[in-house]
């Protein structure tokens, strides 16, 4: 299969592609390894701006508080988690209340497959069924594969923070990215 990247529609001749990817909800037997993938970015990454390790009470009091009125799906290969999107809170006051921001993570060894797209997805339509008119999404820079990504799904660069956090020894840059929906329409009551 080398040189397929599983974005044509049909894998050339003599190729034989077996997607073994399912994306689903995120269940709590899904957030040990959850956590493993979002420490590792904490620890040795810096697409996440955290500096100490989160523990499991933590990621199980975010999930539980944000995974109904938000969404949170997980990309499962051979019954292991190997990527994970949610949606969160944008800002608290109650103007923002249609706005959401997204958070997407894949594993080492995994990434460059379509795991992202096909999380988004599924993320995307939910965030909109449930209400949200803008979703927004921070991108640590320079990662280029991150912003085609955001890109491909609609979503414009609105600016960029310059030199705003610093991690791993250096000053790290966040772009951040939008999509709007029905932005015409009033928004249904919250």
């Amino acid at each position: 299969m080398r040189g397929y990247t599983g974005r044509t529609p049909v894998p050339p001749a003599g190729v034989c592609v077996v997607d073994t990817i399912v994306i689903r909800e995120t269940a709590s037997a899904d957030l040990p390894a959850i956590l493993g993938i979002i420490n590792r970015e904490i620890l040795e990454g810096s697409a996440h701006f955290g500096l100490v390790a989160m523990t499991a009470d933590e990621l199980q009091a975010e999930w539980t508080q944000t995974r109904d009125r938000y969404a949170w799906f997980s990309a499962i290969d051979a019954d292991r988690v190997v990527g994970y999107a949610r949606g969160g809170p944008w800002k608290a006051r109650g103007a923002y209340a249609w706005a959401c921001e997204t958070g997407i993570y894949v594993a080492p060894g995994h990434q460059g497959r379509g795991i992202g797209r096909r999380l988004y997805d599924v993320l995307f339509p939910e965030l909109r069924r449930k209400g949200f008119r803008t979703v927004i999404a921070g991108i640590t820079l320079p990662n280029e594969a991150s912003v085609r990504l955001h890109e491909s799904m609609g979503m414009t660069r609105v600016g960029v923070f310059e030199a705003v956090g610093y991690k791993n020894g250096a000053w790290r840059h966040v772009g951040y990215w939008s999509l709007h929906w029905d932005a015409d329409q009033p928004p249904a009551r919250r």
